[in-house]
C-alpha cells in the first residue's frame, strides 16, 4: 500500500538519491556520503517553513517518490494561492507503475485542502515524456517558462 507523508530528517539520503536518479539529476545532485551540508540546510529550511512540504511516498516502508509543495500567495486571480510542485521523483525501478501519478494526485489533494486555487509545475525541456504525463493527468502547457542561473 502507498503511503504518502512528510519526509523526516532520516529520509533526507534516500531523497538527493531520487533526485539524481536522472538523466538532467546524474550531473547536479552529490550523492556522496556523508551528504553535503547544503542538502541538510535546505532541508531544514523547507521542514521549518509552513510554506512547504516536502512530501514522500513510501511502498512496503521503502521511499520510492518526494515532490516538495510550496505554498505562495498572490495578489493575482483576487489574491489567491498557488502552490508549486518541484522536484517530483519516482525511484527508476517504479517508474510506469502509477507511482508517480498518485504522488502528484497527493499534492493535489493537499493543495486543496489549503485553499490553493491553482497548482503549477515546470519541466525540463530534456524530459519530453516529463510532459506528456503532466499533461495526461490534467496540467496544460499555456505558459512558457524562463529561468536565470544565478
Amino acid at each position: 500500500m502507498m503511503i504518502f507523508r512528510e519526509a523526516k530528517r532520516e529520509d533526507l539520503e534516500r531523497i538527493v538519491q531520487l533526485l539524481a536518479d536522472d538523466v538532467l539529476g546524474t550531473s547536479r545532485e552529490d550523492v556522496s556520503s556523508p551528504l553535503h551540508q547544503d542538502y541538510e540546510e535546505a532541508f531544514e529550511a523547507i521542514s521549518g517553513d509552513s510554506h512547504n512540504e516536502l512530501i514522500v511516498a513510501e511502498w512496503d516502508e521503502n521511499v520510492v517518490g518526494v515532490c516538495q509543495l510550496t505554498y505562495i500567495p498572490y495578489l493575482t486571480h483576487r489574491g489567491a494561492w498557488r502552490a508549486i510542485i518541484e522536484g517530483v521523483r519516482i525511484a527508476s525501478e517504479c517508474r510506469g507503475e502509477g507511482f508517480g501519478e498518485a504522488l502528484i494526485k497527493e499534492a493535489i489533494v493537499r493543495a486543496k485542502a489549503k485553499g490553493v486555487r491553482l497548482v503549477q509545475l515546470t519541466t525540463d525541456k530534456q524530459r519530453s515524456q516529463a510532459k506528456h504525463f503532466y499533461e495526461k493527468i490534467g496540467f496544460k502547457a499555456t505558459h512558457e517558462g524562463m529561468k536565470l542561473k544565478l
